[in-house]
């Protein structure tokens, strides 16, 4: 029996008397079927959310490939070769040696998924320009593509940082170059880009996403790095690392509103960029603000604060800043921004911290909004930053039992009404339909619920099943 989007084979029906509890783990929908003394429970599947993490070459000493979860994963993205001055590429100096390209590709393809190389990283702008500047793009070009098919990777992310307006002609160039000679591969190679949130300092405010409106269809994957969104920097104010809202805070120096998520996806949105092609990224790492003389008194505790004289501003992995920082009653959650913080308060106001950073509430939290959103998926930066040897992975696991939403799900008949019981996330937003008749494919609402603070079970009653001889329900995720 095939039932729901694309061709997913369903498992035999299961027939169990009235009155009994069922559990069904890591379905994204549920159908159930009343008639007379039986219950038919199948699941009914939805398309899901791209889940792409980052994976230094650099890190494969520390974190081995053997020890990626690559369940909690769709794709997986090699870090970084450079271009040289002469096209050629500089694949040593990040640690993309044969061998370790060798073991992380092995072991994604054997558990089914894709691995893309990437090249460029952070401050990489003058590599690529230089590539154009000399005259040999074609040959650089022609170098990456042939690093990518020899070392059998499935497709390319470019990552020139930053793309300003200047670099947009030869950055165009180089999607359309990379697009048209991945396309004469006998098997699709995929091409997804790392964008910024923003345009550069003192770049248009519009241009950027238009230019990604226009090259939207040659990539498989727009993947926005939706991070480092703050800074001590003249005129601001403390403010989180990858908030998802900005709360309807504005700076006082210019009434600008301060970044974003939503922010930054509504830019996207707004000039052209279709939602489907949008991740949003996923820091697995926070920042201390410190030092500083904050306003009224002390030093920086607390976000939206402004000083007389600028904080440092260092960043931390998740592992070592939970071990260092972490306690429960420093520990807050911003609900209007959605982000986690720590406040450390001293003796001496120059000891003073405040913290930005991704805990699991917020991990899940993303995947909510990206689901509510219609977006493509989510990307981090990057895999072994919450990993340490012989322990489990927080964030990852968070995200992984987010994209499993809604989880196991429990129902219960009474003959008098179906209790309908299932785990939520933040943010999240549950559809609960049912019909009399799957051929009609006609579904009508019995609720639509979201989930408001940490997330938790939710409970749904129907209470018109007594003379119903057929009933079927499915509890659907966005979009």
């Amino acid at each position: 029996m095939l039932i729901g989007n694309g061709s997913h084979n369903m498992p035999p029906p299961l027939f169990l008397p009235l009155r009994r509890r069922v559990r069904l783990f890591r379905s994204k929908a549920l159908v159930l079927f009343l008639s007379g003394v039986v219950c038919l429970f199948t699941c009914v599947a939805r398309a899901s959310l791209w889940c792409t993490g980052y994976y230094p070459g650099y890190e494969q000493g520390s974190m081995p490939a053997s020890n990626i979860d690559f369940t909690a994963l769709t794709h997986i993205i090699h870090f970084a070769v450079i271009p040289n001055t002469n096209g050629t590429l500089n694949s040593s100096e990040l640690s993309v040696t044969l061998n370790n390209s060798t073991d992380i590709v092995t072991r994604a393809h054997a558990a089914g998924k894709p691995v893309l190389i990437c090249v460029g990283g952070a401050s990489t702008e003058g590599d690529f320009q230089w590539v154009y500047s000399n005259g040999v793009s074609s040959t650089f070009i022609n170098n990456l593509t042939n690093f990518m098919a020899t070392r059998n990777y499935d497709g390319i992310d470019i990552d020139w940082e930053p793309v300003t307006v200047a670099d947009a002609p030869q950055f165009t160039n180089l999607v359309y170059h990379l697009r048209s000679d991945l396309n004469n591969f006998s098997q699709h190679k995929l091409l997804t880009v790392a964008a910024g949130a923003y345009p550069p300092y003192g770049d248009p405010p519009t241009n950027e996403y238009i230019m990604y409106a226009a090259l939207q269809n040659q990539f498989d994957q727009i993947n926005i790095m939706t991070y480092d969104l703050s800074g001590p920097y003249e005129g601001w104010v403390t403010w989180f690392n990858s908030p998802i809202y900005d709360g309807g805070y504005r700076f006082a120096s210019t009434g600008g509103l301060v970044p974003s998520i939503n922010g930054a996806v509504t830019n996207f949105i707004g000039n052209g960029v279709s939602p489907a092609r949008l991740g949003i990224g996923i820091p697995f790492y926070g920042y201390v603000w410190a030092g500083g003389t904050g306003t009224p008194t002390g030093g920086v505790t607390q976000p939206r604060q402004a000083w007389t004289d600028a904080p440092t501003m260092n960043g931390v992995n998740y592992t070592p800043l939970i071990a260092s920082y972490y306690q429960s009653g420093l520990y807050h959650w911003d609900t209007n921004a959605q982000a986690a913080w720590l406040s450390i308060t001293n003796a001496n106001p120059s000891d003073d911290m405040f913290i930005s950073y991704d805990d699991q509430r917020a991990c899940q939290s993303k995947v909510s909004y990206a689901r509510n959103q219609g977006l493509g998926g989510v990307m981090m930066w990057e895999l072994s930053l919450d990993y340490q040897s012989g322990q489990p992975q927080p964030l990852l696991s968070a995200l992984k039992q987010a994209l499993a939403s809604p989880g196991p799900i429990t129902i219960l008949n009474t003959g008098q009404e179906a209790e309908l019981n299932f785990s939520g996330l933040p943010l999240g937003s549950y559809g609960v339909e049912w019909n009399s008749n799957l051929t009609s494919n006609v579904w009508n609402t019995l609720i639509i619920t979201n989930v408001s603070g940490t997330g938790g079970v939710l409970q749904v009653f129907d209470p018109n099943v007594a003379n119903q001889t057929r009933r079927f329900y499915r509890v659907q995720t966005p979009p």
